[in-house]
């Protein structure tokens, strides 16, 4: 038993949490790529991939994984994401920092989903039965390079807070740019 509940209903809930986490992850960047910060997705991808590291904590080990490992750097990850948005606003080089480190925490998330499905789904776990066999590292390493083309292309189009901008029409009125408005 884990927090009261049995180790499958832990289990399910920690991939639940993961699974959360890493869709809006995905919502979260590819809305800096378009310049654009959503709050709400924002606060869930922040709050179930922090969920899913301390989650992960729990289970029983008696020794140090590499999931452990990259629980503690998403940690630090999304630490430092929280005070980037919300302690410094993303003012000057935080916008960096956040973009980054938000990128950084939904690719450790998914680092550990595609290793736990190498380790789970019979078919994958035929052809990579460690993580030493070459699938594995190839499929890691398409990851990572995905996610540093994801990261870089986020990190040179969101330009922070997005403000209202009002500009003067052709014939004089008033017209807004900005979130959506006409």
């Amino acid at each position: 038993m884990i927090l009261g509940l049995s180790l499958s209903t832990f289990t399910f809930l920690h991939v639940l949490l993961s699974l959360i986490g890493i869709g809006s992850g995905f919502v979260v960047v590819l809305g800096l790529i378009a310049g654009r910060r959503f709050p709400g997705w924002t606060a869930l991808f922040l709050v179930t991939t922090a969920l899913t590291s301390i989650t992960g904590f729990l289970f029983p080990n008696k020794t140090i994984t590499p999931g452990i490992v990259l629980g503690v750097l998403s940690l630090i990850s999304l630490l430092l994401a929280t005070i980037a948005l919300y302690g410094r606003r993303l003012s000057g080089a935080w916008r960096g920092t956040y973009v980054i480190d938000a990128a950084l925490s939904l690719y450790f998330n998914f680092f550990v989903l595609i290793a736990q499905l190498f380790n789970k789904v019979p078919a994958l776990k035929a052809i990579a039965p460690t993580p030493e066999a070459p699938a594995f590292k190839i499929a890691q390493l398409l990851a990572l390079l995905f996610f540093a083309a994801l990261t870089a292309l986020a990190f040179k189009k969101f330009r922070g807070e997005q403000r209202e901008t009002r500009q003067i029409g052709m014939q004089g009125g008033w017209s807004s740019r900005s979130r959506g408005a006409d």
